[in-house]
């Protein structure tokens, strides 16, 4: 049960983290951590980090584990008013997300 690490609301769209996160879904941990350095994506650090924290979560070698699965849920969503001319406004919903990682032995 010690293989898994989870972000919570983390400050970006899940839209825009799913990008990432398709990258690495199913590779294994220590080609996934070759690959996210080069993401030129805000989201891909985070999701460096996280795997490397599910990593020593497990107690295990990076090179004798595997990402099972990356879930990468909606968060809560902050609603802001953004000005607008003539007097106007309109609704600005600032989203977070969940992000879950899940290893497993080769």
């Amino acid at each position: 049960m010690g293989m898994h690490a989870t972000l919570k609301n983390h400050n970006q769209a899940p839209r825009k983290v799913r990008l990432v996160t398709d990258l690495v879904k199913g590779k294994s941990v220590s080609k996934a951590l070759t690959i996210l350095p080069f993401v030129k994506k805000k989201g891909a650090l985070e999701v460096q980090k996280l795997i490397a924290s599910a990593v020593a979560n497990s107690g295990e070698e990076a090179s004798s584990l595997m990402i099972e699965n990356i879930i990468v849920g909606k968060g809560m969503t902050i609603k802001r008013w953004l000005p607008r001319a003539r007097g106007r406004a309109t609704p600005l919903r600032k989203e977070k997300s969940h992000i879950t990682v899940t290893l497993k032995k080769k």
